[in-house]
């Protein structure tokens, strides 16, 4: 461990401080005896930071398997693209099962 005098870590605080991020502490001793530690400050990443990947999907896509997914774990049953084409082909055969009124009797 290197330990370096106050006047000479001001003078050389460049290289006192490349000494600290390739060792991971510097000692420096002031005139007093006092000694002080200078130690390199760790990054911290984000739990976020992930690394991309290359997907051939559209947005639509990812929307509609996120909200699959979440439906899933909160117990939903999201229909999925086959069920919804069956049900508008069904519907698109169907007659109207009422008739409006064209007024109201009182």
């Amino acid at each position: 461990m290197n330990v370096y005098t106050y006047s000479e870590a001001r003078q050389r605080l460049s290289s006192v401080l490349d000494k600290a991020e390739a060792t991971g502490k510097v000692l420096i001793r002031r005139q007093d005896g006092r000694t002080f530690a200078l130690l390199p400050e760790v990054a911290k990443q984000s739990p976020l930071d992930v690394p991309s990947i290359k997907a051939n999907i559209s947005c639509d896509e990812l929307v509609s398997l996120v909200r699959t997914e979440r439906g899933r774990t909160r117990g939903w049953n999201y229909p999925t693209s086959s069920d919804a084409d069956r049900r508008s082909a069904r519907v698109a055969e169907e007659k109207p099962k009422y008739v409006a009124r064209k007024g109201r009797q009182g």
